[in-house]
């Protein structure tokens, strides 16, 4: 007899706490649902409940208030672009954006799924055939990562693209969980383990991301992938100054958490990129080799620091 599985969708962030309550680890929430329902079905995520937070209007919103722009988590990342003050004020988010998946995944994935993607390795995101035939590694109930051989760490790549965008612009989120409501900033959620990538409780609901306004940001996005569509990142680059000359740089799909290098237009662009390559942890563990994406590193900062500084 089939397991009796369960789709609620609550209408506020309490109900939607009230419900992961219930369910304890036995859930999983759902916003556009582009990378659950994959996973889903390579055997990855078995929860018996699925809390779709798409009925949840709070969590739509584009607002500016105090200082920030805020941005609700269930924001299509296809809308960014309708939004005047993202357009003039933010618009390397809508190039990142841009560069998630396909036309029609942008119209369904958010800017906060996107932000909680999880960590991918070839190694990892097959269907459960394939990692049964191959060998469970510590990201699915195995004893060894299979890429590297080691026993105790775990390597799967951090791989969203509007993260690094947003951290390079000092973004904050707002979480709501059991125990209230904080605001806290983006990069501290990750982790840097590639089984938990992130500190978050399971059943926190990250309410909006709110970037400052005023700073003047500049900023230069570059993507390595295999396709110019439809691929997930091999690296990513987020570059960004502000009027005050902060240079903030951070990288992704080269580490299980965003590598973030902070400096002024005056620090050693040597130095910079030295710190970014001895942040970067990248393994074998997909299409491109350890080596190239290194080398790519170089490469991009290089081109980043020429566009933002001459």
């Amino acid at each position: 007899m089939t397991e009796e599985k369960k789709y609620l969708k609550p209408v506020s962030v309490n109900e939607a706490l009230t419900l992961a309550k219930e369910w304890g680890n036995d859930f999983r929430y759902l916003a556009g649902a582009t990378d659950v329902m994959v996973n889903r079905w390579h055997g990855n995520e078995e929860s018996s409940c699925l809390i779709d937070l798409c009925g949840i209007d709070e969590l739509k919103q584009i607002t500016r208030k105090d200082n920030y722009l805020s941005i609700g988590s269930l924001v299509r990342l296809d809308e960014l672009k309708n939004h005047s003050s993202i357009v003039t004020e933010f618009p390397v988010l809508i190039e990142a954006a841009d560069a998630v998946g396909s036309p029609l995944i942008r119209k369904s994935a958010t800017l906060g799924g996107n932000i909680l993607c999880e960590n991918r390795c070839i190694y990892y995101n097959q269907s459960e055939w394939w990692r049964h035939a191959v060998g469970f590694c510590l990201k699915c109930e195995g004893n060894i990562c299979i890429a590297t051989g080691s026993k105790k760490h775990c390597y799967s790549e951090f791989v969203s693209d509007t993260a690094p965008v947003l951290i390079s612009m000092d973004a904050l989120i707002e979480i709501a969980d059991k125990n209230g409501e904080r605001i806290i900033k983006l990069e501290e959620i990750y982790t840097g383990d590639g089984i938990r990538p992130r500190n978050l409780e399971r059943s926190a609901v990250i309410k909006s991301v709110h970037l400052p306004l005023h700073r003047e940001f500049r900023s230069v996005f570059s993507k390595l992938r295999q396709r110019q569509s439809l691929d997930f990142t091999s690296l990513t680059v987020a570059a960004t100054i502000d009027n005050s000359g902060k240079l903030k740089v951070v990288l992704g799909g080269v580490d299980p958490k965003p590598v973030v290098v902070e400096g002024t237009r005056h620090t050693d662009r040597e130095e910079l990129i030295r710190l970014a390559l001895r942040g970067s942890r990248a393994i074998d563990n997909e299409m491109f080799s350890r080596n190239y994406r290194r080398e790519m590193i170089r490469v991009f900062l290089k081109q980043s620091f020429e566009q933002l500084m001459g």
